[in-house]
Order: C-alpha cells, then structure tokens, then sequence
C-alpha cells in the first residue's frame, strides 16, 4: 500500500490555476505528500502566497507566470520545472474561467476567453509537458471538466462547451499516449467553494450570496457545496501510482449531483 504521507516523493507537479480555490488546494495537498511542486498562474501576488504556504509547511514550490492562453508561457513554465526540480510527473490543469450569458448576449471576445483559458489551455500544457513525461517514463495528467459538461445551466454556453471539449480531448489524449506510460484522466466537480463559486452568488445570490450558496449546495443530494480539499483528494489519486490503471476516464466530485441523470 501507498505511504499516504510520501506518495509524491522525488515526483514533479505542474499545477495552472494554482494561485487560489481548487489549484492552491492541490498544490498544497501535493507538496504535504512530498512532491516538488510548480505554481502557475497570472496573479502574481496570490500564486507567491501559495508558495509561501507551502514552503512555510516545509513543502517544496516555485513560482511562474504563466498565461495558459499563450504558447511562450506555458513553455516557460515547463522549463521552469525541467531547470528548477529536474522534469515532470504530473500535470493538473485547474486554471478555468465563467462568463455568464445566452450566445446572443456574449460577446466574442467572452467566447475566446472561455475557450481558451478553459480548453486551449490543456492543449498547450499537454503538448509541452508530455514529451518531459516521455523522458521520466511516463507520468499522469490531470484536466478540470466539470458536471456542465454532462448536464448544463442556463447561460454558460461557452463555459460549457469548453467542459465538454475537455472531457473528449482527455480520452484522445489517453489514447495516444498510453503506450508511453503516459496517463491522462479529467475530474468534473460539482458546486464547490471557490473564489468562482462566491463570485457567481455575488452576482445571481441578489441581497444574499450566502443563502444563494446554501441553495446550491441543497441540490446535491449531500446537501452542500464541496471544499476545494475534498477535490484534491481525488485529484491526488489520478496524479498517483495508486491509480495506474485509470486512463481516458472523467470522474466525478459533485456530492450526486448527476447521479439522476446516470441512473435514470
């Protein structure tokens, strides 16, 4: 059985979105476990606090710039990993973005910005970290779905879309690589407490996000929201040994929020 408490000792993991909500929840989870962990993000300020937390634990991380949107900050990011811990094991793409609208209300610019931070995003991390795993021997890869991509919500068109992109680009790329070692899997949350989550009930919670909140989390048949933590758990698990027979899958976190839909 795994040491739960090593189950990332001398493995390498590359995180988007790590500055904050489900990606600093990772990170943090992976670096207490003993991996060296690479935060990339564009808020500087919140990606150096994740660092900070981490290396305060005595957990290893570094800090990068990276625009998931542009080619150059991705490869930057991966050299960063390669020249600062020695190569990559693990990729968890949780850099993701909403904005809310019918397809007449949202501009193009709404649309690019979904897409591209939401699914171009795995695309170009996937192309510029797989051939670093091809090195290592093999590695795992971790994409952000969500439920939307089974089951959506009036006026997340394009957020949509890009969750259900996610969930096909994760089985082709499964299937490509595989003969390599190379894994690569995708996660579909539920409702989860996030900066996203708290910014949607600002603006649909009308006098009282919280309650908007407490209404969500009652559609789930748990009967709440979940906790970036409770998606690391399972996140943890696709990016390690103890599931090196899961591949080209989507998992679901969302407290049996589908679980009507799949069972009829």
């Amino acid at each position: 059985m795994a040491d739960r408490n090593n189950r990332f000792a001398g493995k390498v993991v590359v995180i988007t979105g790590a500055a904050m909500g489900i990606g600093r929840a990772c990170a943090e989870a992976f670096a207490a476990e003993g991996g060296s962990v690479v935060i990339g993000d564009i808020n500087e300020a919140a990606r150096n606090e994740t660092v900070e937390l981490i290396t305060n634990g005595g957990g290893k991380a570094v800090a990068v710039h990276c625009d998931v949107r542009v080619a150059a900050d991705v490869q930057n990011l991966v050299q960063t990993a390669v020249s600062t811990f020695g190569g990559i094991d693990v990729l968890y793409n949780a850099a993701g973005v909403v904005r809310y609208g019918t397809v007449e209300e949202l501009t193009e610019d709404d649309w690019d910005f979904q897409i591209d931070i939401n699914l171009k995003g795995s695309f170009l991390t996937a192309k510029y970290v797989i051939p670093e795993m091809r090195k290592r021997g093999g590695g795992s890869i971790v994409n952000t779905a969500s439920v939307q991509a089974f089951a959506s919500q009036k006026t997340v068109a394009a957020y949509a879309a890009s969750k259900g992109g996610i969930v096909s680009f994760t089985t082709t790329v499964a299937l490509d690589h595989a003969h390599e070692g190379i894994r690569c899997n995708c996660i579909a949350p539920g409702s989860i407490r996030t900066p996203m989550l708290e910014d949607a009930a600002n603006t649909f919670g009308e006098d009282d996000p919280e309650g908007a909140i407490v209404e969500w989390g009652r559609l789930h048949p748990l009967g709440r929201v979940g906790t970036p933590s409770e998606v690391a758990n399972l996140v943890l698990f696709l990016g390690s040994d103890e599931s090196s027979f899961c591949t080209g899958g989507c998992y679901r976190v969302d407290g049996g929020l589908l679980s009507p839909l799949f069972n009829g």
